[in-house]
């Protein structure tokens, strides 16, 4: 190969590389921008349904759930944090589906990273995590939302008029507290409680890593 063609093999490899987003790495959702279009199985059980607002079959994305803010938990089986996380965010679930100022307002659900339906069920029985736990056996949803390490949270305010969304907040590692965590979730969304218990900490330190 001469010098010219060489030449011109590397820009036009390098020209589709920068113009299809699919030869460039997914780098994780930052505050202020947007998910990456990720399609769910609308879940077969009718509770799990009712909780999203969803109704019918196939599939749907993130911000059609029925709700003005959404806490994803990307987890996995084989994560030992994820396991005392999986517990805390329980307790964030009953404490929000308790509280009439915040049931129907902020909704959870969870991605098993790398784990098959049958992973995911073992996860939900051992933990008896009430929200819907969704399979990402093949890591195709990880790998869009930038192969980050579990767990990850990622906080969406959605936007009712239009059905757009803003991702308002991203945090990889677990948290010490449930109810501090909770605390500063609803801070970021925008949503209140009228009993809060004034929990509010400095951010960072509602985290472990």
């Amino acid at each position: 190969m001469n010098k010219k063609l060489h030449s011109f093999s590397a820009i036009s490899i390098l020209f589709l590389v920068l113009s299809n987003p699919n030869f460039a790495a997914n780098s994780p959702p930052v505050k202020g921008g947007k998910l990456p279009v990720i399609n769910l199985p609308i879940p077969k059980d009718q509770n799990e349904r009712n909780y999203l607002g969803l109704s019918g079959k196939g599939y749907f994305k993130i911000p059609q759930i029925k709700a003005q803010a959404v806490i994803v938990t990307i987890l996995s089986l084989y994560c030992p944090t994820c396991q005392s996380t999986a517990s805390g965010m329980t307790q964030v679930y009953h404490s929000i589906e308790n509280n009439p100022d915040l049931k129907g307002k902020m909704k959870l659900i969870g991605i098993g990273a790398g784990n098959s339906p049958h992973e995911v069920e073992v996860l939900k029985e051992a933990y008896n995590i009430p929200f819907p736990l969704f399979p990402d056996k093949e890591f195709s949803i990880h790998k869009a939302l930038g192969d980050v390490r579990t767990p990850y949270f990622i906080a969406i305010k959605i936007n009712h008029n239009d059905g757009s969304h803003d991702v308002v907040h991203t945090q990889q590692g677990s948290f010490a507290e449930p109810e501090p965590f909770l605390e500063a979730m609803l801070e970021v969304c925008g949503l209140k409680r009228k009993d809060s218990p004034g929990m509010i900490r400095d951010f960072a330190n509602s985290f472990t890593n």
